[in-house]
């Protein structure tokens, strides 16, 4: 196997449980069926949309999952996760964007079948063209998804930690 940067993680087994899982979460959580594309590497660090709830994850797998949005798409999911439109620049806002990266993270971590990974409290970033970083040397692949609530997109930069930090 070549243990290249893209092909850490652009293996299957670490990509396809975060898409399985956000297509999961969106469709039980806010019956809201999820298109997702084909995950595709990700160059630079500057986000597609406005609105990002980034959670870290560290342990035998480390790297960075960023669920991205634009304002108008991240309005409605939060609608149908809590049931009131709260403005995007307020505390309940940026909260349940960061809990709704929290659940896919740790569904995604069940179908890893990873009991020694740990999830980050999350942070939620606003604003149009900012950047997340994810580490240097952690390649990040994107996850194009769509709604009828709008698009979409799941960056993940993650790769099986050196022996010593998996311990």
């Amino acid at each position: 196997m070549n243990h290249g940067s893209e092909q850490t993680i652009m293996d299957d087994g670490l990509i396809t449980p975060f898409a399985d899982s956000i297509r999961h979460v969106f469709d039980t959580l806010f019956q809201l069926p999820v298109a997702v594309g084909a995950p595709s590497p990700k160059e630079g660090n500057r986000s597609p949309f406005d609105v990002s709830g980034v959670i870290g994850l560290s342990g035998s797998v480390t790297g960075t999952v960023v669920l991205s949005m634009p304002s108008e798409t991240a309005s409605a999911v939060v609608a149908l996760f809590t049931g009131e439109r709260p403005e995007p620049e307020s505390d309940a806002f940026a909260d349940a964007v960061g809990e709704i990266v929290n659940i896919v993270c740790g569904h995604a971590k069940s179908l890893l079948d990873l009991r020694n990974v740990s999830i980050s409290c999350p942070s939620v970033v606003l604003g149009r063209g900012h950047r997340i970083a994810s580490g240097s040397g952690v390649p990040r692949v994107s996850i194009p998804c769509s709604t009828d609530r709008g698009d979409l997109v799941l960056e993940v930069a993650v790769r099986p930690a050196a022996p010593s930090a998996a311990a």
